[in-house]
């Protein structure tokens, strides 16, 4: 059977439990269908980059399933028909990834883009360093 991510996008005015209770049930629908989860995730409260449904956060759920695509067409179809599902996106992949998703993994590596490391002595403000005094306007 093919395998597909999904991630799905509740009211942001949910509770965690309820939000988690979809997960339940979405996963419920692929296995009905012939389909079984592979993996699910709560990634939780998100902001999210633009308004839907005029909310500007959302709890975020991520499910990892192997299931034939009637399994998937039907659990999207239940979710775009639920009120407190805004978005939900399916995307076929040819192998899941071993271990949690990129969003799970602890942010600690940000040596490269995070730390500006040593900036030098800047507290004398009229030290112009390598780039020459100011000229004087006229």
């Amino acid at each position: 059977m093919p395998l597909y991510e999904h991630v799905l996008i509740a009211r942001q005015d949910l509770s965690n439990a309820q939000a988690e209770g979809l997960i339940e049930h979405f996963s419920t629908v692929i296995a009905d269908n012939g389909g079984n989860v592979v993996g699910s995730e709560y990634w939780g409260v998100k902001t999210m980059a633009y308004k839907i449904n005029k909310n500007r956060k959302g709890h975020y759920a991520f499910l990892r399933t192997d299931a034939p695509s009637a399994a998937v067409q039907e659990m999207e179809r239940l979710a775009r028909l639920h009120d407190d599902v805004m978005r939900v996106m399916s995307v076929r992949v040819d192998a899941h990834e071993d271990g949690p998703s990129v969003q799970m993994q602890k942010r600690d590596d940000r040596g490269d883009r995070g730390d500006r490391g040593d900036r030098g002595d800047r507290g004398d403000r009229g030290d112009r360093g390598d780039r020459g005094e100011r000229r004087e306007r006229r």
